[in-house]
């Protein structure tokens, strides 16, 4: 079966390595209610193993579509990254444009992977086409391991050392420093770093510091403020910076919604943005050309972020390069020039 490429797998090789009937291996394929989702799981595994071609004889979706996306969140902190989030909306938005101009469906699964082994069964038992993670969270080894699977899967993300995967998203460091280098030009001296833990606002810091150094300016750790991937989570963290009196005049936060809250709070105090203190975001969603005052920010190509995201999934010949998206610097009003 699977060790002679020369033989085609059938319903009955199938059945015999999953120890069942064939009409259960049927009603599997085709995802029938009658058939538990643990024996579902282990059937379209084996007939990915033995590279059955099962998606064929299930019945066409409603569009007749040429092939299916799942699109997956790991778990970040305990839970899955919120889909609520402006600027995942937005990418999905084009990995669904990208996917209609290939005759491909997507949808959006409710799994959040954890682990290797969540991984594994969250690729190795589709019957999609292939996987995209919306980011690495903590699972960079375990994404390194699934590459030595049967899986079709593409991370957006950073680029991280010794990665064997491949991964879509912006050159992070080079984002960073581009944002920072523009306040210091402006001649802000005491800027803040708002970010969280995750390996772009990691990176994004690294650019910061590596601006800092090159304007001649050094780097206080005080201003570093560790942050969630949330409006809410940045107004409250300056909220407290201004209420300890800690004086500064410019900001570069990893992300817009971090921007937008850092603002929000500012403006709260009667600090003017960007008379007071400039601010760069990291981004350019749609809700940054809206904001009073509008934000200036690093964009991130979320159109071509998702061509390349479905082609890495739907093309015939898979790489494991990863590719970088250009790091353009917005200049708006929130920077004062």
């Amino acid at each position: 079966m699977a060790s002679d490429s020369n033989k085609i797998t059938t319903l009955e090789d199938l059945a015999k390595l999953a120890g069942v009937s064939v009409s259960t291996v049927s009603r599997a394929l085709n995802d029938q209610p009658l058939i538990s989702m643990r024996t579902k799981q282990r059937i379209w595994a084996l007939a990915r193993e033995h590279q059955y071609p099962f998606r064929r004889s299930m019945p066409a979706g409603p569009i007749g579509a040429e092939g299916s996306i799942a699109i997956v969140t790991p778990h970040m902190r305990g839970r899955a990254l919120p889909l609520s989030h402006p600027f995942f909306l937005e990418l999905l938005a084009n990995i669904g444009e990208a996917a209609r101009a290939r005759d491909c469906d997507f949808t959006v699964s409710h799994t959040a992977p954890a682990s290797y082994d969540d991984l594994v069964l969250t690729t190795t038992t589709s019957r999609a086409s292939g996987v995209i993670f919306l980011g690495q969270s903590m699972l960079h080894e375990a994404f390194n391991q699934l590459v030595d699977t049967p899986a079709r899967f593409v991370v957006w993300g950073a680029q991280l050392p010794g990665q064997k995967y491949r991964s879509i998203g912006s050159d992070n460091l080079l984002g960073g420093r581009r944002a920072t280098l523009h306040l210091a030009r402006l001649g802000r001296r005491s800027i803040v770093f708002l970010g969280g833990s995750d390996p772009e606002a990691l990176q994004r810091r690294r650019g910061y510091h590596e601006a800092l150094k090159e304007s001649g300016i050094e780097a206080d750790p005080a201003l570093v403020i560790q942050v969630e991937f949330e409006l809410e989570s940045a107004d409250a963290a300056i909220s407290r910076f201004l209420q300890r009196g800690v004086r500064f005049d410019g900001i570069v936060a990893s992300s817009d919604l971090i921007a937008l809250g850092a603002i929000r709070a500012l403006r709260r105090v009667g600090l003017s943005v960007p008379q007071d203190v400039s601010v760069v975001g990291y981004d350019d969603m749609l809700l940054s050309r809206l904001s009073t005052p509008t934000l200036s920010t690093i964009r991130q190509d979320t159109q071509e972020a998702g061509r390349l995201l479905v082609s890495s999934i739907l093309d015939d010949s898979p790489s494991h390069h990863s590719e970088r998206l250009p790091t353009d610097l917005i200049v708006r009003e929130s920077c004062g020039g």
